[in-house]
């Protein structure tokens, strides 16, 4: 699944980035890296998707979301 299909307040695993390189290489460098663990925060009705990856919160559009696969977290 994509972020962007993720649930609210669940947490989540990131399997892979399918993103353009630049775009890639900038959210690596704020830490989503694969393996990397993020906890869904909102999805506002725009599209944007907010996130947490590390102890920062991160904001980001609907397409780059729907590049960002994962999986759920075990608890």
């Amino acid at each position: 699944m994509t972020l962007s299909q993720g649930n609210v307040g669940q947490f989540y695993i990131v399997k892979n980035l399918k993103l353009e390189k630049a775009t890639k290489q900038r959210l690596e460098a704020l830490g989503l890296i694969n393996g990397t663990k993020v906890e869904l925060l909102n999805q506002n009705h725009n599209g944007a998707i907010v996130f947490k990856v590390r102890g920062t919160r991160l904001a980001i559009g609907k397409k780059i979301a729907d590049a960002i696969f994962i999986e759920e977290a075990i608890a």
